[in-house]
């Protein structure tokens, strides 16, 4: 795998629309993308991204307007957003499994000028609607495949107008587009608030290079011409990208749209719920080359339907994932089943990086080791450098990074410290040094629970235990769990008598938050021990409960439901 250097020299027209738009010229009878048992054409694809864009600008929507996107993968999810790049606009990336108040504070946030979402989600932007007012430009994409037919028929009309009548405008002309377009990255950070972090076209190419290349035996682009030259070659192994992660998580869509630059196509899946072996007979019959997964959420069952003979995935040859945990175990299991795939775990944040790679070509890559990536570093609290064996500090990187957060100045001052005189990112990862460049990672500074690729940050499900009839005092932190990294657990005290069942804290929990917020182990103390300040010994609590002091009630909150947890 070549060693990939943090730049793209020359060139300096590095905008994704720009770059997909030369790449239809160049191959366009090539399949862009696979989706509900139809193929779209790079040519076709381009058109109807053109006629949104059209669309777009017909409604008032230009460079800087925001478009939200509240929608599980599928084909009008990647139209929506070339349709905004292509505009100069900044689409938002929404979690469909929102309900009406958390997807109202998203839009009130973002202030978008277009909503697209399928009307398999109606309730919940009827409810949102009934909080803040919807975008003047709101399309609904119908959604006849949706998992559960009674919910879909059950649901509220929805608001807003057919996707498909966006399409009927004369096809927005292709024109260049510069570098410092932005694009906002939401994510939940440590305050609870989703944040957006904001790159540019041009600095997420450049930091998505070792993704794009790293793989080929090619020299890195330094042109526009040199990027369709690469993606028009026939003699290259051909890239098939299935991202079984949702596009609305960094970790998907950038590889989406690394696939895109390479002329290749995506893949998706026909729902939202994740159905492994529907995914792995994906892989066979379209030839899968590069698999997105999610560390174990994804992985593990994955695995578990190969072991059961749902198919042949031989043909893959990348397997990449990031900033989960993607245990030793389920790396053989699937190596296995792929003896030709290198297994790519990538260290990375929305805010930045990559920071490390653990790279697995075969059995005896194992145990797999994280190994810093050019440009990475790790410090010491007084931002000094840690290299001796067996300290630890905290990731920071160098490389091509994002502005920081939209309209927080003081959290990226915090997060993109200015090291004599060179900018870093360093969103609290800590590691303990190996040696030659290897480490251990040892988990994120802040109290967020990172459960499936989603991150909980605590007060949020904890404002909801204290609203239960009973509850005294409650704190919820993550506790490690061999799939999910972590599941969200509840320590909750409760008035003399008062009762209290783990089904009752999954119901209104999942009442009012997303179904990964619901805690999945309860355990009932007779206090917390806060100290005058009113905080509690985090790492006390921990261990108090870890070792079985307190008794779990862990029926059924221990049983993670898939469906509710993975795309």
């Amino acid at each position: 795998m070549a060693d990939v250097p943090p730049s793209s020299g020359d060139l300096d027209r590095a905008n994704y629309a720009t770059i997909w738009d030369a790449v239809a010229r160049a191959v366009p009878d090539r399949v862009a993308v696979h989706a509900d048992g139809a193929d779209v054409t790079y040519t076709a694809f381009e058109e109807l991204a053109a006629r949104l864009a059209a669309t777009f600008v017909a409604h008032g929507l230009g460079p800087d307007s925001t478009v939200a996107i509240f929608m599980y993968n599928r084909v009008e999810y990647l139209t929506t957003l070339y349709a905004a790049y292509k505009i100069g606009a900044i689409p938002v990336n929404i979690n469909f499994r929102y309900h009406g108040a958390e997807l109202a504070e998203l839009l009130e946030m973002s202030r978008p000028s277009a909503l697209v979402y399928p009307s398999s989600l109606a309730a919940a932007v009827v409810d949102a609607a009934e909080r803040v007012p919807l975008p003047g430009l709101v399309l609904v994409v119908p959604d006849t495949a949706h998992d559960d037919a009674d919910q879909a028929a059950a649901a509220p009309p929805a608001p807003g107008v057919p996707f498909a009548s966006a399409l009927d405008a004369a096809p927005l002309p292709s024109h260049p587009r510069g570098p410092d377009q932005r694009i906002f990255m939401f994510t939940g950070g440590t305050t609870g608030r989703p944040k957006a972090v904001v790159w540019t076209h041009g600095n997420l190419f450049d930091s998505q290079l070792f993704s794009i290349y790293g793989s080929l035996p090619v020299d890195v682009p330094t042109s526009l011409d040199d990027v369709t030259r690469v993606a028009a070659r026939e003699d290259l192994p051909r890239t098939v990208c299935l991202p079984l992660p949702p596009m609305m998580h960094a970790t998907a869509l950038f590889n989406v749209m690394n696939a895109m630059v390479l002329g290749g196509t995506v893949v998706f899946l026909p729902t939202a719920r994740f159905d492994p072996r529907a995914a792995v007979r994906a892989v066979e019959e379209h030839g899968v080359t590069r698999l997105v997964v999610a560390g174990n959420a994804i992985v593990g069952p994955l695995v578990d339907a190969l072991e059961a003979g749902a198919g042949d995935i031989s043909c893959l040859n990348t397997v990449l994932s990031s900033g989960m945990v993607w245990s030793d175990d389920l790396k053989a299991r699937l190596i296995a089943h792929a003896p030709g795939a290198t297994l790519i775990d990538i260290i990375g944040s929305s805010e930045g990086g990559p920071f490390a790679y653990g790279v697995v070509r075969g059995p005896d890559d194992l145990p797999c080791r994280p190994r810093l990536a050019r440009g990475a570093v790790v410090l010491a609290p007084d931002l000094t450098p840690v290299d001796e064996v067996g300290e630890t500090g905290m990731l920071a990187y160098r490389g091509a990074m994002p502005l920081g957060y939209h309209d927080d100045p003081a959290r990226t001052a915090e997060t993109y410290p200015v090291i004599d005189g060179v900018r870093h990112v360093m969103p609290g990862d800590w590691v303990r040094v190996l040696g030659d460049g290897y480490v251990e990672m040892l988990g994120r500074g802040s109290g967020v629970v990172n459960t499936g690729g989603e991150k909980v940050f605590p007060g949020e499900v904890e404002k909801v235990l204290l609203a239960l009839p009973g509850v005294l005092d409650a704190v919820v932190l993550g506790l490690p769990d061999p799939r999910w990294g972590e599941v969200v657990t509840a320590v909750v005290v409760t008035a003399p008598g008062a009762p209290l069942t783990p089904e009752q804290v999954q119901d209104e929990v999942g009442r009012r938050l997303a179904g990964y917020k619901k805690p999945r182990r309860l355990y009932l103390v007779d206090e917390l021990a806060r100290s005058p300040s009113g905080k509690v010994d985090m790492h006390r609590l921990r261990r108090r409960i870890t070792e079985v002091e307190v008794p779990a009630l862990v029926d059924p909150v221990a049983a993670p439901d898939a469906a509710e947890r993975t795309p």
